[in-house]
């Protein structure tokens, strides 16, 4: 009998990048996508950020009014298979969240603000594919509005992930800002990211590689100049072909007179101080040449979103990371997982979570004891430090602060501040979750060899009652600490009942 080839998947992701706004809208199928949809707007986000940090209302209504022009395209997506990520302009921003709440009601959809590296990533997981039937070690570089990524690969595996805090957006603004074009302003952006640079050079350079790639929009653009005016094959930038465009550049004299062919009119503006961190790039690593390849952040989301879920989940590995880097008592670790697994077993329907959500308090359970390898004292909050704030990759900062308000939730008084932090509509289910993985943490407080199973757990609204078997009723230690664990639920306002299996 044939098998039924299955339906191709439809996947969506929309990066709020520092300079402009993509939306990607593809079939997954067979292991390739096939686009449905690709726009770009300059939205120019990074350009209304203020001295202070704060995010202007006109950038603000800019980014909105683009994210409306993209939602039409997102009616036949299902919403778990759509992806929002904001980059170096939104990490910066100290009002990000303003700006977040609005267009997330606009969109009917949580963003997600990624960490440097994490972006680095998700642009080295397109661009390998972009780039799949070429092997060997391959350099990424993405200048963005914001931020510029460094990523050093071979097949879909990253090496080094580094991103940069210097942008064409920011660039424009700190060298450019009054602008005029010169030789002495272009050395000085060129000089800052050399000194930039200095923190990466000596380490890329080790490794090593033998396909040096550009996969962003400044290094289309200058791949386009360079291919209009005859100074280098299409695709391709030479050191000798940039050196000529750099002189071209200057003697516009100003950014409104910038006007080459090849060159998209809303780009003009940041263009010169995007090819003064090219040319950085290029006299750092000594490149003679970089060729332009397709593929980036928005098809990294996709591909990355495919694996959510699933043994490939890119999540997975950096948990196993964790685990192993901070030394956790895996027998420990596994009991309290399981005991978490089989108090949701027991709710069923009176407690429903989505798959996600189900996902993080298992891996909670799994990292709950992180920051013992830091401090006994208050370790749940070394371990909630520790998540928040490290380099995850698969992980968004939503994500991170999910996971981490979890583990610094595990024990002691709840911390009803951190669960404030938490997106409103999460708040909830978030909370029902840490008191799970406190019981769970509990009843293995004797660090037993398995994880018990003389209990059951039932819920009435949000009172929840905790049946023991003879075997952990008989535990002086285990019934101490229930009282306490009363007293700490009752005063967040969590009702919670010890009562004898019947």
């Amino acid at each position: 009998m044939s098998r039924t080839p299955s339906a191709p998947r439809r996947l969506a992701a929309i990066d709020l990048g520092s300079n402009s706004f993509h939306l990607l809208v593809a079939n997954y199928h067979q292991g390739r996508l096939q686009v449905v949809a690709r726009l770009g707007e300059k939205v120019q986000l990074a350009a209304g950020l203020d001295a202070t940090g704060q995010l202007s209302e006109a950038a603000m209504a800019r980014a909105l009014a683009c994210l409306a022009r993209f939602a039409p395209f997102l009616e036949e997506t299902p919403k778990s298979q759509l992806r929002v990520v904001g980059t170096n302009a939104l990490r910066a921003a100290h009002n990000s969240q303003a700006f977040i709440r609005r267009a997330e009601a606009l969109l009917g959809h949580p963003i997600e603000i990624v960490a440097g590296r994490e972006e680095a990533r998700l642009i080295y997981l397109g661009a390998a594919h972009a780039l799949a039937e070429v092997h060997g070690r391959r350099l990424i570089v993405d200048i963005g509005g914001g931020s510029t990524e460094f990523i050093i690969g071979e097949a879909f595996a990253p090496l080094a992930l580094e991103s940069l805090h210097m942008g064409c957006v920011s660039y424009t603004r700190r060298f450019f800002g009054d602008g005029q074009l010169s030789e002495k302003r272009m050395r000085r952006a060129e000089l800052a990211a050399l000194s930039e640079l200095a923190n990466i050079r000596r380490h890329y350079r080790q490794l090593g590689w033998a396909d040096p790639v550009g996969s962003s929009g400044t290094i289309k653009a200058a791949a386009a100049v360079l291919a209009a005016s005859g100074d280098c094959p299409d695709g391709l930038i030479t050191r000798q072909g940039l050196a000529t465009l750099r002189r071209r550049l200057i003697r516009c004299k100003s950014l409104d007179r910038v006007a080459l062919e090849g060159l998209k009119a809303d780009r003009a503006t940041v263009f010169p101080a995007g090819v003064a961190i090219l040319n950085a790039v290029f006299e750092a690593f000594e490149l003679e040449e970089m060729r332009f390849a397709d593929g980036a952040l928005r098809e990294g989301v996709l591909y990355d979103l495919v694996g959510r879920h699933t043994a490939e989940d890119s999540r997975l590995p950096t948990l196993a990371d964790l685990r192993r880097r901070y030394r956790v008592d895996a027998r420990q670790a596994d009991n309290v997982a399981a005991c978490v697994r089989r108090m949701l077993n027991q709710l069923g329907d009176h407690w429903r979570f989505p798959t996600e959500q189900r996902e993080f308090l298992d891996w909670a359970a799994q990292l709950h004891e992180v920051g013992l390898a830091v401090s006994h004292s208050q370790f749940h909050r070394h371990g909630a430090y520790l998540l928040a704030h490290g380099d995850l990759p698969g992980f968004s900062r939503p994500e991170q602060q999910a996971l981490a308000f979890l583990v610094r939730a595990h024990r002691r008084k709840f911390p009803a501040k951190e669960l404030a932090q938490l997106p409103e509509a999460l708040q909830g289910d978030y909370a029902r979750l840490a008191r799970l993985l406190r019981l769970a943490v509990l009843l293995n407080h004797s660090r037993p060899e398995c994880p018990p199973e003389d209990f059951r757990l039932s819920a009435d609204g949000e009172a929840l009652t905790l049946h023991l078997g003879s075997q952990l009723e008989e535990q002086a230690l285990l019934s101490n600490d229930l009282e306490q664990e009363i007293a700490y639920q009752e005063s967040a306002g969590f009702p919670l009942k010890i009562a004898p299996s019947s």
